[in-house]
């Protein structure tokens, strides 16, 4: 490579500066610590003696567990409920929201702003919604005559509160749809409009084909970020009950690593959490390019 090619004042050059703090920080904090995730999950380790090589036998603990199975279908199930009505809550509020005007800009800010609250303080404002004595939700469900629901003392009521609440942390998705939208240009929708298409006609046809590549970038975000936000929520307001039917991955990792010192456990659990997870996104992958090939064909 030329000597022209890394002066400071090239373009390449300062983009590639520009980087280096953020590759840094990425080896830093994602891949060495995944790397000693890895290599601790071959041993017994209790953050007091050093740790000792036991090969899989961690994942066969991890595996044969009846606890760590329930967790991972609570997980799972948690985001096959929520993943999907988030990306249809974000679609559906950009679709509403995307006209310019002032007036708008205040609805387009109430969408945004539950998902900067800090996740404890959002945690302790729903334990205080889903009160099943004094909390508004259980009060507006009595006016309207319908019978009130012990949110987090039930295990159905108890799963179901966990997605209430994280549909509505949904602005950043909803910020990524909007501005998918606005990448549509308008002259396909006049030339839609002359040839006789209705609203629903332009959307399924332009809008949707459009924006499915934004939707499954949102899908795959959302699945990864979903899995990890369960933490705080379980761990402040039922701390996996009742009955453990909110007992997430990240809350039974928290269990095993700092309550019972099984760090190698943890570490094995969260290695096939990982490889689970990428195995679903693999999935969702070939689901959209399966269903391009079709429509190509």
């Amino acid at each position: 490579m030329s000597f022209r090619s890394w002066s400071l004042s090239s373009y390449q050059t300062q983009t590639r500066l520009f980087l280096v703090p953020y590759l840094l920080g990425t080896l830093v904090l994602v891949v060495l610590p995944a790397l000693a995730t890895v290599a601790i999950s071959f041993t017994e380790y209790n953050a007091i003696r050093p740790p000792t090589w036991v090969g899989l036998e961690n994942f066969a603990k991890v595996l044969s567990s009846p606890l760590v199975r329930l967790s991972l279908r609570n997980s799972f199930l948690f985001v096959l409920l929520a993943v999907p009505l988030r990306i249809l809550g974000a679609l559906l509020l950009a679709l509403l929201l995307q006209p310019a005007g002032r007036h708008l800009g205040f609805f387009r800010t109430s969408v945004y702003i539950p998902t900067i609250i800090p996740e404890t303080a959002y945690a302790l404002i729903w334990l205080w919604v889903f009160n099943p004595l004094y909390g508004p939700l259980n009060a507006f469900l009595n006016w309207l005559g319908l019978p009130v629901v012990g949110w987090l003392v039930e295990p159905q009521s108890a799963q179901l509160a966990m997605v209430v609440m994280a549909l509505f942390q949904i602005g950043e998705g909803f910020i990524v749809a909007l501005v998918a939208l606005r990448t549509i240009p308008r002259s396909l929708y006049e030339a839609a409009t002359v040839d006789g298409a209705n609203k629903w006609q332009s959307f399924w046809r332009i809008t949707l084909p459009l924006i499915v590549p934004w939707l499954l970038l949102l899908s795959l975000r959302d699945l990864v970020v979903s899995l990890q936000n369960t933490f705080a929520p379980t761990f402040i307001m039922t701390y996996g009950g009742p009955y453990y039917a909110t007992t997430y991955v990240p809350l039974l990792l928290y269990e095993l690593g700092f309550d019972f010192f099984k760090f190698g456990e943890a570490a094995a659990l969260l290695v096939v959490f990982y490889v689970l997870t990428g195995l679903l996104a693999i999935g969702m992958i070939n689901l959209v390019g399966l269903g391009r090939q079709a429509d190509i064909a």
